[in-house]
C-alpha cells in the first residue's frame, strides 16, 4: 500500500480545507488510516484515525468539533475536513495507515501543507 496526501494550502483564520488520502495497492480497505501533523518546532501528532471498516473514529481533543474523517473504501481514499482553522493548525500534515492487526502505522505518506494565517 503506498499513500498519497494531497489538499492543503493557505487559508485566513475560520476557513476550511479538505485533505486528501489515496491509497494504491491491493488490501486497502485491511487498514486503518490516521492522520499526523508536524508544527515547527514540535512533535508530531495525531489528528484524528478512522478504522478499516469507518465503524470507529478517534480526535485530538484540539480537532473535535472541528476536523471531521471519513473515508470510502470504492475511493480508496480517506478525507480530512478542517472547519473553523486556527493558526495553532499551521503544520505540515500526514495521513498514516496501520493494518488492522498491528498497533503501529508502518506506512506514510509524502506531507502536504497546511497555513492559517490571523
Amino acid at each position: 500500500v503506498q499513500l498519497q496526501a494531497s489538499g492543503g494550502g493557505s487559508v485566513q483564520a475560520g476557513g476550511s480545507l479538505r485533505l486528501s488520502c489515496l491509497a494504491s495497492g491491493s488490501g486497502v480497505d485491511d487498514y486503518a488510516i490516521g492522520w499526523f501533523r508536524r508544527a515547527p518546532g514540535k512533535e508530531r501528532e495525531k489528528i484524528a484515525c478512522i478504522s478499516n471498516s469507518a465503524e470507529s473514529t478517534y480526535y485530538l481533543e484540539s480537532a473535535k468539533g472541528r476536523f471531521t474523517i471519513s473515508r470510502n473504501n470504492f475511493k480508496n481514499t480517506v478525507y480530512l475536513e478542517m472547519d473553523n482553522l486556527k493558526p495553532e493548525d499551521t503544520a505540515v500534515y500526514y495521513c498514516a495507515a496501520r493494518h488492522h492487526s498491528q498497533s503501529s502505522y508502518s506506512i506514510w505518506g509524502q506531507g502536504t501543507l497546511v497555513t492559517v494565517s490571523s
